[in-house]
């Protein structure tokens, strides 16, 4: 490990110093937080355990050898530190994150009951096209992330996350003003790209804040918000369809967008310690004199020595599809995922169908039922919210108090026995004859199974991947957003020819072929798969220097 000597500049020199010379970027430039050599550096400081970090915890400005000044936390207690923030600035800077993830969800669906009237006004009369007028959203959010994620590891989590829903938050607005259909579909895909964004960076922000043995009440709320999202939108949006116009099905969400928006200027601080740093690199350069201090540069300790920002730009982009084509674990996940995720928006372009089709009800009164699977997400979540932390603090104290993100795995258990159970009674219950509450008790174990699905493999990304979480989770959106897209623009063919029963068997038992054999496989598997990936190892390496 690189010997470092710890060394300042003089207090007698602050008040008089001039700013160091040199061509690297300020706070608003790129930060390189992936460089190789520092995690290697830093994995014999990571091995030695969590008590002797904590008693020789570095000095917040250390001189290598090469003459730069590096700069860290000051100390494991640095107020300045994410992690160690009060609990109330956490969970304000967390719930804003959620909002963000939730209001764009509602969008992505809530538009899905005025379809039909959106299509008698432009003409619209192929059953895809329809359909696309929902799922485009949803199409955006597979490649948003794999920009917007990168870029939140570069310039700061909460202004790329803000921008974005800035973004949103006028195309949204404009798909209201929609002349025809090619200009609500591009304004929607539009739309998406910028409410694509707390998909990946929320993700990111709550491991910048939380420790992982407390973070998993905080994921479980975040997780629930893009879930319940498309539960509530076609809820209101059915209602809007019939007692309104379709054009303020999005004039609503704006308005909602525009409050939360107001509210994360206040509340939503940065959270990123690569970019946190920076900023305290930058007040030391304005403070010191490099000719009386003898120091070449001033870096912070997650840069490398090649800091041009071409370079930094260049990996930071290519980090999600490096990941997305080289990690075998984010393949994984990310597939099992996209069956999840597709799976709950095929269901929600078929509840109508149900409801209005074969129990031949309102689309208003049809839109209630959707409250059946927030029922299942929410009653699901707060469960799993109060177990992740227990079971992952449990384990951790058998395995010697060393914690790991396979811990978060038991929560697929129940998640993938009570998806598939829920299809089942969904599909073979749909029928006149029998009362409707019990397809919407189906409806209900699809949501829990689909929410605990999700939190577990959303903790385990963040756990294993902390400090490249953001890209992480981007590529694992990827493949849950491509089939959030699709599946929605098959299911209406599927059911026309198989019928609810059978349609929902297939599911069913691809569910069950992918769904129970993971929590095993990675159970024991897990680790030998992450040890395999470089982007953990430079995480593990580097996430106790946060």
């Amino acid at each position: 490990m690189t010997d470092k000597t710890r060394t300042g500049p003089p207090e007698s020199n602050s008040s008089s110093a001039s700013p160091t010379i040199h061509d690297e970027p300020g706070v608003t430039g790129p930060l390189d937080v992936s460089n190789e050599n520092v995690a290697e550096n830093l994995k014999e400081e990571t091995d030695k355990g969590k008590a002797a970090r904590i008693a020789t915890a570095p000095e917040p400005r250390e001189q290598a050898d090469d003459g730069a000044l590096i700069v860290n936390w000051d100390g494991p207690d640095d107020p300045q530190n994410p992690k160690n923030w009060s609990k109330k600035k956490k969970w304000a800077a967390t719930l804003i994150v959620s909002a963000f993830t939730f209001i764009s969800p509602v969008s992505s669906s809530m538009m899905a009951p005025a379809s039909n009237q959106i299509a008698g006004q432009f003409g619209i009369t192929n059953s895809t096209v329809i359909a696309l007028l929902t799922s485009v959203f949803v199409a955006a959010y597979a490649f948003g992330p794999l920009i917007l994620g990168p870029l939140s590891e570069l310039y700061g989590r909460s202004r790329v996350l803000q921008l974005a829903n800035m973004w949103y938050l006028a195309w949204n607005l404009g798909c209201g003003f929609a002349q025809n259909e090619g200009q609500l579909i591009a304004f929607r895909f539009l739309a998406g790209l910028g409410g694509s964004a707390p998909l990946s960076i929320g993700g990111g922000v709550l491991g910048d804040l939380w420790r992982p043995e407390e973070r998993g009440q905080a994921i479980a709320l975040y997780s629930l918000a893009p879930l319940l999202g498309p539960v509530i939108g076609p809820t209101c949006g059915a209602w809007i369809a019939q007692k309104s116009t379709w054009r303020w099905v999005f004039w609503s969400t704006t308005i909602v967008d525009a409050f939360i928006q107001v509210l994360g200027l206040f509340f939503l601080k940065e959270t990123f310690p690569p970019v946190l740093l920076e900023r305290k690199a930058v007040r030391i350069r304005k403070t010191m004199d490099p000719e009386k201090v003898g120091v070449r540069e001033v870096r912070t300790v997650f840069d490398g020595a090649d800091r041009h920002w071409k370079h930094i730009v260049a990996k930071a982009l290519v980090r999600p599809f490096s990941l997305f084509f080289h990690e075998p674990i984010v393949q994984l996940l990310g597939l099992y995922m996209a069956f999840v995720y597709g799976t709950l928006y095929l269901f929600l372009t078929t509840i109508p169908g149900i409801f209005e089709g074969v129990y031949r009800e309102e689309v208003g009164i049809a839109g209630l039922n959707y409250f059946a699977l927030g029922v299942g997400l929410t009653g699901a979540s707060q469960i799993n919210a109060r177990m992740l932390d227990r079971i992952y603090k449990y384990f951790s104290e058998k395995n010697g108090g060393v914690g790991k993100p396979e811990y978060r795995l038991p929560s697929l258990i129940p998640g993938s026995i009570l998806l598939p159970a829920g299809l089942f009674i969904t599909g073979w219950t749909a029928r006149a004859d029998i009362h409707w509450i019990v397809p919407d008790i189906g409806i209900a174990l699809v949501g829990a199974g689909t929410i605990l699905n999700f939190q577990s493999i959303q903790t385990y990304v963040i756990d294993t991947f902390t400090l490249h979480a953001a890209s992480a989770l981007a590529a694992v959106t990827f493949f849950r957003s491509l089939a959030g897209f699709g599946f929605p623009l098959f299911a209406p063919a599927m059911y026309d020819a198989l019928g609810y029963g059978k349609g929902d068997t297939i599911l069913a038992c691809v569910a069950i072929a992918v769904g129970v054999p993971a929590p095993p496989l990675l159970w024991f598997y897990g680790e030998r798969i992450r040890n395999a990936s470089k982007y953990a190892r430079q995480s593990i390496a580097l996430k106790d220097r946060r």
